[in-house]
């Protein structure tokens, strides 16, 4: 059966003027913007989130794959669905600090998680990258981490577009399992 449209406005008593706009509530965004699990400093005991989740179950840290040195974890505030990050388990700040053996299997995990995305999501394209320091956009600059995003053509809709929002259709969690059992072997 399909809902009725209508161009009533929504009656929301005792929060202000009644208007005709539908609200998407993401509450969960707030904990990002106030800074949650942000570092202290710039050392690893400063509360460096990317330290503390290789402590973690693969399912409570959203951790996908681990290899020798760097590990793929789920963005907790993700750009778009299935948005993995690789990062080193020793604390870096810049990718010159990097040894080769780092490098190589960063660049490793990378591509796995490209493989990972394509099998699980169909995922078209990529967005990849680093932000280098808080002027670079980095929200935790003292420790390293590539960002790989899934894209897919058509995939803008009327929420990015005209409101700034992203729909997210899975949990961190479902996303994890699906991503991890996509994981192609080394």
């Amino acid at each position: 059966m399909l809902a009725r449209m209508t161009t009533e406005p929504e009656q929301q008593i005792g929060v202000g003027t009644p208007d005709a706009f539908q609200r998407l509530w993401t509450p969960h965004r707030m904990a990002y913007i106030q800074g949650e699990n942000k570092p202290t400093g710039p050392g690893a005991d400063d509360g460096c989130p990317f330290c503390t989740i290789p402590a973690k179950s693969d399912e409570d840290g959203l951790i996908v794959a681990r290899g020798e040195s760097v590990y793929a974890v789920l963005n907790l505030y993700p750009y778009n669905g299935g948005h993995l990050m690789v990062v080193p388990f020793r604390h870096v700040a810049d990718y010159t600090e990097l040894d080769d053996a780092e490098t190589a299997e960063l660049a490793l995990l990378t591509k796995q998680a490209m493989t990972a995305l394509r099998t699980a999501s169909g995922a078209h394209g990529f967005n990849i990258g680093m932000n280098q320091g808080s002027a670079a956009g980095a929200g935790i600059a003292a420790h390293l981490h590539q960002h790989i995003v899934p894209r897919w053509g058509g995939d803008t809709n009327f929420m990015p577009a005209i409101a700034g929002t992203k729909v997210l259709p899975q949990l961190l969690g479902d996303t994890r399992r699906m991503l991890a059992e996509a994981w192609p072997e080394a």
